[in-house]
């Protein structure tokens, strides 16, 4: 019994905190990333992340639950996400307030119009990338007790291991283009590179959290597992519509830029469905 809980730990560990690790430390080996860098870097991120939720979260949260509560609980991640989101921009914002008059004095507006301050219903890009690995880690919590969940199904006896293992190793690929995401922002918002690889990193540890939880649970009580599932996905698509992409269009405009989305649809996809079938 240690032995699989010791497995479940550095399975997810290698793959949910390394992967967003190893996102990060791409992200911040390329020097000062261009806008449209970062652009279809978050419109990519944002096409795998859409793949996540509308065929993996969406599609097992619905087997859990009917369709009222799945609704239910998806428009409470949005609504969750949002009021995280707007307590992490008041606070980035006051900050910066407070730095921006002690080094620049009355320069409070060239800094609005540098894109270093945040202008009311607008973020920096190191705000984005704060809520983005707030909401990353809120999602890593019901992916990692689904994670859980797969290595203790008792109906698969010697190979329920395996579908774990293949479970982490897909969160683990998706979570590099999401370390990414997560470092990119930061960085060109003025982070240091291993400020912004170790946040990219901490957003994977409730992954090791949940995959613990989720065994110890064994089969889990399925409206619990479809809340969670739905709770996250509306998270991600508050993340995806109202941070990403929002942010890649003011940093980049090109009518070639959904290429990104589709590839980024297109990836998620392959992992999703080499998993489930």
């Amino acid at each position: 019994m240690e032995n699989i809980y010791l497995t479940i730990f550095l399975i997810t560990a290698v793959t949910g905190v390394g992967g967003l690790a190893l996102g990060g430390g791409l992200a911040a080996a390329v020097h000062s990333p261009s806008d449209r860098t970062v652009s279809l870097l978050l419109r990519f991120t944002s096409g795998v992340m859409l793949s996540v939720v509308c065929f993996d979260l969406v599609a097992d949260a619905l087997e859990e639950s009917g369709v009222a509560p799945l609704l239910g609980w998806i428009l409470a991640g949005f609504l969750g996400t949002y009021l995280l989101n707007c307590w992490v921009d008041k606070r980035a914002h006051h900050s910066h307030s407070h730095a921006s008059r002690q080094e620049h004095g009355h320069d409070h507006a060239h800094g609005h119009e540098s894109g270093d301050m945040c202008a009311c219903g607008r973020h920096t890009l190191h705000t984005a990338g704060l809520v983005l690995a707030a909401a990353v880690a809120l999602h890593n919590m019901p992916v990692g007790m689904a994670i859980g969940a797969t290595f203790g199904q008792p109906s698969l006896p010697g190979h329920a291991g395996h579908a774990g293992i293949l479970a982490a190793l897909i969160i683990g690929l998706h979570n590099i283009p999401e370390g990414m995401s997560i470092a990119a922002p930061l960085l060109t918002g003025g982070s240091r590179p291993l400020e912004a690889v170790g946040i990219a990193a901490l957003s994977g540890l409730p992954t090791i959290l949940g995959a613990l939880l989720g065994y110890s649970a064994g089969v889990m009580d399925p409206a619990l597992l479809g809340a969670s599932l739905a709770f996250a996905a509306g998270a991600m698509l508050y993340v995806v519509f109202g941070e990403l992409l929002p942010e890649a269009e003011h940093l980049w405009q090109h009518r070639l830029s959904g290429l990104a989305i589709m590839l980024g649809l297109m990836l998620g996809m392959a992992l999703i469905f080499s998993h489930t079938h």
